[in-house]
């Protein structure tokens, strides 16, 4: 079973964890799918495309199954599941468009029992395997291993990031590569100085903090400068719809060459 710690690092080899999102693909085969290609974890993502609280619901269920980290992207900082997605058996929530600490600690609030935070108490959970246990098992016991995740992406969330990394509750500053660069007015531009020092900024104020810090929609040239070398302890590598275009794409040009 390989497993991350709350840093977001692979348990088992010290490195950054690889994750695979999906954006179309909700079946809990997927999960499976996922992990015999050697991921850490998956991101099934609700912000962008059809999936839903349900297809997290199955693909947690699976994870739990099958010893592989799930993690639910919801909407924003706004969004009604980002407690829920964590009692649908996720391992993680990731939440994008975080702009200011108030945000933050909104989501720390609550995804944090009391103490620390103020989220609902469940019902039986998928992580407990719906057993029925007193209220002071329950919360511990849903709380092992749960990474609140905080996405920067915009100039705001820059600003911030140092207050963010801060906050208690949050376990990991995770950036949207694509997002954060057009929020500077940089769209497209990943190369350019002021994303790569955004980069460094953001890192360090993670690894300041004490918290895990990622990157999401790096290209492969750019993992080394703007991930590796500053520390990253996950990264999502693609998401299963540029796997299967891209990877298709090269096995005809291969064919017909």
């Amino acid at each position: 079973m390989t497993e991350t710690s709350k840093s977001g690092h692979s348990a088992k080899s010290g490195q950054p964890a690889l994750g695979l999102a999906f954006c179309l693909l909700g079946r809990s085969e997927a999960v499976l799918l996922a992990r015999g290609a050697g991921f850490d974890f998956v991101v099934i993502d609700m912000e962008h495309g059809p999936l839903g609280i349900s297809d997290l619901g199955q693909a947690a269920a699976a994870g739990l199954a099958a010893g592989m980290a799930v993690w639910g992207r919801v909407t924003g900082p706004t969004s009604g599941d980002i407690a829920r997605v964590l009692d649908c058996g996720a391992t993680g929530v990731v939440v994008p468009h975080v702009d200011t600490v108030e945000e933050a600690r909104h989501i720390a609030r609550i995804c944090r029992f009391a103490p620390r935070g103020a989220r609902a108490l469940p019902g039986p959970l998928p992580a407990l395997d719906y057993r029925v246990v007193p209220a002071a098992q329950l919360c511990p016991g849903a709380e092992r291993n749960t990474q609140v995740i905080a996405m920067i992406e915009s100039a705001a969330g820059l600003a911030a990031c140092e207050e963010i990394a801060a906050v208690e509750g949050i376990d990991m500053l995770i950036i949207g590569s694509n997002d954060l660069a057009d929020g500077l007015g940089l769209r497209g531009q990943l190369d350019h100085p002021q994303v790569r020092a955004a980069f460094a900024r953001i890192a360090a104020a993670a690894r300041a903090a004490g918290k895990g810090f990622g990157a999401m929609g790096l290209p492969p040239a750019l993992v080394e400068s703007h991930a590796l070398a500053l520390g990253a302890t996950a990264l999502v590598v693609t998401n299963e719809t540029n796997l299967i275009v891209q990877g298709g794409a090269a096995a005809i040009a291969a064919l017909q060459s």
